[in-house]
């Protein structure tokens, strides 16, 4: 096991905060890892999305994932500070042994390539509909 361990711990902010303050969320823990002289790898913010059960009477939340290379002792102090905070309604920290994690690209250049792609798909859908519906009715012509 030459590799050394890193760790992703993920949490759920609640939905009503602004933007500002998820940012505001991102750039504390990430300080916080990096004072106790932890290397901080990812941190991406995952959105906004519905949670499977209600959590203090809230049905969504704000997704954020922190990926993070140290020794274990980080933990602590991190989950601390979440626990401490009104903003975060659940954490979890989980240890990965596989190779580090490669930060996702979040430019909006991507994102028109996705509305192509999907453009493209769809009326090769349309085509492969098409024959099924002539079958049909060349079915009940007979």
């Amino acid at each position: 096991m030459s590799e050394k361990p890193y760790y992703e711990t993920m949490y759920i902010l609640r939905p009503d905060i602004p933007e500002e303050e998820v940012d505001n969320h991102l750039k504390k823990y990430s300080e916080i890892l990096e004072k106790s002289g932890t290397e901080v790898l990812d941190s991406q913010m995952r959105g906004k999305r519905r949670l499977a059960y209600p959590i203090a009477k809230h049905k969504e939340g704000i997704y954020v994932q922190l990926s993070h290379k140290g020794d274990g002792q980080q933990i602590a102090i991190l989950e601390k500070a979440m626990r401490l905070s009104e903003d975060v309604i659940r954490y979890l920290t989980v240890k990965q042994d596989g190779p580090l994690p490669t930060p996702k690209s979040t430019s909006k250049d991507d994102e028109p390539k996705k509305s192509e792609t999907e453009e493209a798909i769809k009326p090769t859908e349309d085509k492969t509909e098409s024959p099924s519906k002539d079958e049909k009715k060349e079915d009940s012509k007979e």
